[in-house]
């Protein structure tokens, strides 16, 4: 086992870089509906062959947003239940459609295949270019199948900081408390991406850190991008095996 990964206990895949937002906060930059795609097969190899040598808890899917893709979505955490991961996350924003039967369909794939952990992007930046009243028919279907769901809202310099943002943020929140929907306690915006654009006055005294940035003599989590680039290899060009085996800081 590599010294480096000895503590390796979480796979994520960035689905796509497709995203049906637009939003000012986002460290990725601006989106648009075209993008790579993650393979799923090579996807659902990596949770199990990865999942053999090391003691993976939890599988995560995100993006841009992972349900424009939910073949690939249902493939890994479809794996990640069939090797007895205890955690199958999906980050999202709850907006890939307008049709409530796709949506409703889409949830019930979700749970069918597992995914015990839904985490649902809700605050003042993602509504303002994703509609309400289609993330809370999303988290409605997602209740009614039994998924466990979270609101993820993104808070600006902290989440008890007055700024207009986080008030919108709790106003938004609150159009869930009818639905008993508990709130996680979310992140802290970091400057980059669009954030650094479009907020940057609000990082002039202090900006907080990236918090998703591994410690490369500790790695913790494999992260594999939608091109398949995953540590210093690429999946679809390496076998998994070798990739860890030969991952140097």
């Amino acid at each position: 086992m590599n010294q480096y990964l000895k503590n390796l206990n979480k796979i994520e895949f960035v689905v796509t870089n497709a995203c049906t937002g637009r939003c000012k906060h986002c460290s990725e930059g601006e989106h648009s509906l075209s993008s790579d795609v993650i393979d799923p097969k090579r996807a659902a190899d990596v949770v199990r062959r990865v999942s053999e040598l090391y003691d993976i808890k939890t599988v995560m899917t995100f993006g841009g947003e992972p349900l424009l893709c939910p073949d690939v979505v249902c493939a890994i955490m479809r794996e990640a239940t069939e090797c007895g991961i205890e955690r199958r996350q999906v980050i999202t924003n709850g907006y890939f459609s307008r049709d409530t039967e796709k949506i409703r369909q889409t949830v019930e794939r979700l749970y069918m295949c597992g995914v015990n952990d839904l985490l649902l992007s809700a605050d003042a930046f993602h509504q303002e270019t994703i509609p309400l009243d289609i993330i809370r028919r999303f988290a409605f279907e997602a209740k009614s199948v039994g998924i466990p769901i979270r609101l993820q809202p993104a808070w600006l310099v902290s989440p008890t900081d007055g700024n207009r943002y986080n008030q919108k943020t709790r106003e938004i929140l609150e159009n869930f408390r009818d639905m008993d929907i508990p709130v996680g306690e979310g992140n802290i915006i970091f400057p980059e991406g669009n954030a650094r654009i479009y907020l940057a006055e609000y990082f002039k005294d202090s900006a907080p850190v990236n918090p998703y940035v591994e410690d490369i003599y500790d790695i913790r989590c494999l992260s594999c991008s939608p091109n398949g680039d995953l540590l210093y290899g690429n999946i679809y060009k390496d076998d998994i095996m070798k990739i860890l085996e030969d991952y140097a800081p």
